[in-house]
């Protein structure tokens, strides 16, 4: 399993981690039979976002005796009423329910508080200048919730929350396909046909900017959505008419800027397996840019996706790696610090290149990667 810092928390999670979906109607020893055999392959980060009490107490029975062993995400403002999960901007009820997660999850904290799906901007203008951020953030200093979370599907209101400074973790929805789509209120578009039915090139920059954002302020991002629903997985529903594969799902996803974890809904131990797969595929199982090729309607031309088919570089250089940072610095128009750190403890750097355009020839997207390297020196010098 490979372990990645979430943002600024300290917190130390598993790239393949359990979404909640998958364990809807199961019991008790079930659930618990899950997490065994999760935890035999190395995950340690889950997100329950359910407010079903048979599920929250399913996964309290999974973690008896083990809590420790496991990073947990939980929910604020998602409630339970006449049989059924809602989501509320209501105080009271707000505070029960989380009252109610604790009790049924056996724990006195929860690792991340995610504020639970604010895509409107008009909602998170209610949460953030309302009573809920200011019960989140009491959850917070009591010790309750270790660390403050957003989850959300609208790149436009995701940036708002991490501007505010208070959010240390965003869940958010990532796939190659929503990548392509505009910010919006309506979550239903991200998957709608009608959506994908005009000419798409290059991913949405507001969406790039949210990424690059959460990188240069700390903010880690796990990600639900990864399969798109499954539809993904499958040539028939994905909107590019070709099937990817689980891994290239998640290669796609694990090499955008700030992400940790991708939360997969895993209704089988056999899906968990497939997940974790990523973790030893070889370059040519993760590739996913040989799916999005020779799509006459999208386009992701000149545009690094940091996929690494430019490599190897006869100098070492890892040239995604380069373009990853260059790309924070230019969103920022100045070198944040934590950018220039991390790209001074590359192996190699931009000074290095010696322009044979051996990384061009081999770019899929057509990167004028030389020009890419000269204007990297000219910021971090050597």
């Amino acid at each position: 399993m490979e372990y990645r810092p979430l943002g600024r928390t300290g917190l130390s999670v598993s790239a393949i981690a359990l979404g909640c979906e998958g364990f809807t109607d199961k019991s008790p020893e079930a659930v618990r039979k899950d997490f065994d055999y999760a935890q035999d392959l190395g995950i340690n980060f889950f997100d329950c976002y359910s407010s079903d009490p048979q599920l929250r107490s399913a996964f309290g029975e999974a973690l008896r005796g083990r809590r420790e062993k496991f990073i947990v995400q939980g929910h604020v403002c998602s409630v339970w009423e006449n049989g059924q999960y809602l989501r509320t901007r209501d105080p009271v009820r707000t505070e029960s329910a989380f009252r109610d997660l604790l009790r049924r999850l056996g724990t006195d904290y929860i690792d991340v508080g995610m504020i639970h799906y604010v895509d409107a901007e008009d909602d998170f203008r209610a949460v953030f200048d309302g009573e809920i951020i200011q019960y989140a953030r009491r959850l917070k200093e009591r010790g309750q919730i270790r660390f403050l979370g957003l989850s959300s599907h609208n790149p436009h209101v995701a940036s708002l929350a991490v501007g505010t400074g208070l959010i240390d973790v965003l869940l958010f929805a990532v796939n190659p396909c929503y990548d392509m789509q505009p910010a919006g209120e309506s979550v239903e578009d991200l998957w709608a046909d009608e959506s994908y039915g005009k000419d798409l090139h290059n991913v949405d920059p507001e969406r790039e900017s949210l990424y690059e954002l959460c990188a240069r302020r700390g903010v880690g991002i796990d990600v639900m959505k990864t399969y798109g629903g499954g539809d993904l997985l499958s040539e028939r529903n994905s909107p590019f008419g070709r099937a990817f594969t689980p891994v290239q799902c998640i290669e796609y996803v694990l090499t955008r800027p700030a992400v940790a974890a991708v939360m997969i809904g895993c209704r089988t131990q056999a899906e968990i397996r497939a997940a974790v797969d990523w973790c030893a595929a070889t370059p040519q199982q993760r590739d996913y840019v040989s799916v999005m090729q020779g799509l006459t309607r999208f386009s992701w031309q000149g545009h690094c996706m940091y996929c690494g088919h430019c490599a190897p570089c006869p100098k070492g250089i890892s040239v995604a790696a380069v373009n990853k940072f260059l790309n924070l610095a230019k969103a920022q128009k100045q070198i944040p610090e934590t950018v220039r750190e991390h790209y001074a403890l590359l192996p190699h750097h931009a000074c290095e290149c010696i322009a044979c355009g051996r990384c061009e020839k081999r770019c899929p997207f057509g990167v004028p990667i030389i020009d890419a390297m000269k204007e990297a020196f000219s910021l971090f010098g050597c």
